[in-house]
């Protein structure tokens, strides 16, 4: 009997120690599913989604549900309607990633209430009014601008020179070319396309300064980070650096994730108390 006793002691007293060892744990899971899990990546001109393709497990492997948006770039309507419609079907709230030409779609698209904040790489980030061409008049032209060849229906193309030595002058010859192969040729009307409303007025932001871009003055992203007071990383980086330097730019975007719970969640709950 006494043994039986004990037995059932033992028992009850491992339930008891595994209930408050799996506490903690359990509690540290859901912190660490509150907030900002959704990321939706914006490419610039001359690109697609797939120029995320090395910045993307980087952030799938820290829970990060991520989706790259495919921009037509036939015009900063489309494109930023593109961007919508991927930030919609997300199930909370936002962190919203633009490369290069994809910071004026951000610029625009950010002002959706699910996005909770943005992340410029390497970036053009317009006010009200402003458009990646205006932004660029006051400095010096850059190397790449030699380089842009048009078509006959007003779309822009890079020479393989200008990608080589201009565009992603920091990546292999194989990624140069695989680059240049897969340009999308972009709509030299929609960089001339001006922002409404610029959403990092009201949105907390997140920059890559590029130092080695030859293609965005790297004093223009300095300046832009500086107007948005964004929380800001710089990278002896040609213009493409989330190809060039991944991990740096993918823990810029964990960093906004992590930085923006406190709001994005917020205004979930706030959402959701008053939805009907």
């Amino acid at each position: 009997m006494t043994t039986l006793k004990t037995t059932r002691f033992n028992r009850l007293t491992f339930l008891a120690a595994s209930l408050f060892v799996a506490i903690p744990s359990f509690l540290g899971a859901s912190a660490q599913t509150n907030g900002v899990k959704n990321i939706v990546l914006v490419h610039g001109a001359w690109a697609d989604g797939s120029c995320w393709s090395k910045v993307i497990p980087l952030l799938e492997a820290k829970g990060l549900h991520v989706i790259a948006v495919q921009n037509p770039l036939t015009s900063l309507g489309d494109d930023v309607a593109a961007t919508k419609r991927a930030i919609a079907i997300q199930d909370g709230p936002v962190i919203l990633v633009g490369h290069s030409y994809g910071g004026v779609v951000i610029s625009e698209a950010g002002n959706d209430p699910k996005v909770a904040g943005l992340v410029f790489v390497s970036a053009f980030a317009p006010g009200d009014g402003e458009s990646a061409v205006s932004l660029g008049k006051p400095y010096p032209p850059t190397p790449l601008g030699a380089e842009l060849r048009p078509d006959a229906q007003g779309f822009l193309l890079i020479t393989p020179k200008g990608v080589a030595e201009d565009f992603a002058q920091d990546l292999s010859d194989k990624e140069k070319q695989l680059i240049s192969a897969t340009q999308g040729a972009t709509s030299a009307a929609a960089l001339g396309a001006t922002v409404t409303t610029a959403a990092w007025k009201t949105k907390p932001s997140w920059f890559v300064v590029s130092a080695n871009d030859r293609a965005i003055p790297p004093d223009l992203e300095k300046a832009e980070a500086a107007k948005m007071k964004a929380t800001t990383i710089v990278l002896p980086a040609s213009h493409v650096s989330m190809l060039s330097h991944p991990k740096e730019v993918a823990d810029l975007i964990v960093k906004a994730a992590a930085g923006a719970n406190n709001s994005a969640v917020a205004r979930t709950s706030s959402s959701a108390v008053g939805a009907p």
